[in-house]
């Protein structure tokens, strides 16, 4: 799937970022990254540390979606068989004094915010599917080009 968004040309969506973590209440920083794990924008982080915010919500993600993938077990079968399937809606990780929320956010994307432990995981929730859905087709990552021989 081709990204509307002409290659070589990102949108400018820091303010969108902003916008989010103004809106979630106690919510710290915003990241948004490619799925292999490079800053694309943030909000509220200094660079080194939005890199490696960056490339661990990329692993994250990573995880889950491969948990994604394990077999469908029918619904009669043994209640502790995974019942997985379909694609990640949302990975939480909750820390003793945070909570570290990804999803997805167009092809190739995601969509990281940190908050305090006090933040509403609903809220939380709630706006990121918000934000992604209503400009999903300038956060997406176009696929990288081989180099010129």
């Amino acid at each position: 799937m081709e990204s509307d968004v002409p290659f070589g040309r990102q949108a400018d969506v820091s303010w969108l970022l902003t916008g989010l973590v103004e809106r979630v209440p106690h919510a710290r920083s915003a990241l948004l990254l490619s799925a292999d794990g490079l800053v694309k924008a943030e909000h509220g982080l200094e660079p080194r540390t939005a890199d490696q915010l960056a490339a661990l919500a990329a692993g994250l993600y990573s995880l889950a979606r491969s948990a994604a993938t394990l077999p469908q077990a029918p619904s009669t079968a043994d209640p502790a068989t995974w019942e997985c399937g379909g694609e990640v809606r949302q990975v939480v990780v909750q820390l003793a004094g945070a909570l570290l929320s990804v999803c997805a956010a167009g092809q190739g994307a995601c969509l990281a915010v940190l908050t305090g432990r006090e933040a509403d995981p609903a809220i939380l929730g709630y706006e990121m599917a918000l934000l992604v859905r209503s400009v999903r087709p300038f956060l997406a990552t176009p696929a990288r080009q081989r180099a010129a021989r």
